[in-house]
């Protein structure tokens, strides 16, 4: 893991993760809410994405979540956007919605406002939805909005990265 270096090369990144998903015939797809589309702007720069690529949802609202993705308004009330449950929720309706086998979702306070002592700047919740269940990871990034999210980004392809690799991981 890059442990939040905004200055990884997500490009590096995607190619990795292209080439285990061609190999394995993986399909992916993203819900992003605090990138804005970044986890899908870094796959689609690789030539030959559409071979394992299926799209994306940008929810950046709390209604886009709950209407795209399906995530239950009662689950963001009880949790609020920013938290473990909504990333799970968010990944699980991309998964569910695009028909991929894998979906990575990213929901977080990229910053420099919206954070609270219980939710600080830089809080992100990126979690993996696939055949065997849901992984997710929290992540407190210490960066300026663009350097949180592009650290989310590397984080959320690292992830699938780590789910889409064959043998232990």
């Amino acid at each position: 893991m890059t442990e939040g270096d905004p200055e990884v090369d997500l490009h590096d990144l995607a190619e990795r993760l292209q080439a285990i998903a061609l190999a394995s015939g993986m399909t992916v797809a993203t819900a992003e809410s605090c990138t804005g589309g970044l986890v899908a702007h870094a796959l689609t720069e690789i030539a030959g994405s559409s071979g394992y690529f299926l799209g994306g949802v940008v929810a950046y609202a709390d209604a886009t979540k709950q209407h795209a993705l399906g995530v239950p308004a009662e689950l963001i009330a009880r949790h609020g956007a920013v938290s473990a449950q909504v990333a799970r929720a968010m990944a699980a309706g991309a998964r569910r919605v695009i028909g991929s086998d894998l979906a990575v979702s990213v929901t977080g306070i990229a910053g420099p406002g919206g954070g609270t002592a219980a939710k600080p700047v830089g809080l992100t919740y990126i979690a993996v939805e696939g055949p065997a269940g849901s992984e997710v990871r929290r992540f407190v990034w210490p960066h300026d909005r663009s350097a949180n999210k592009r650290a989310s980004a590397a984080a959320a392809i690292e992830l699938l990265i780590s789910v889409a690799s064959p043998g232990p991981a």
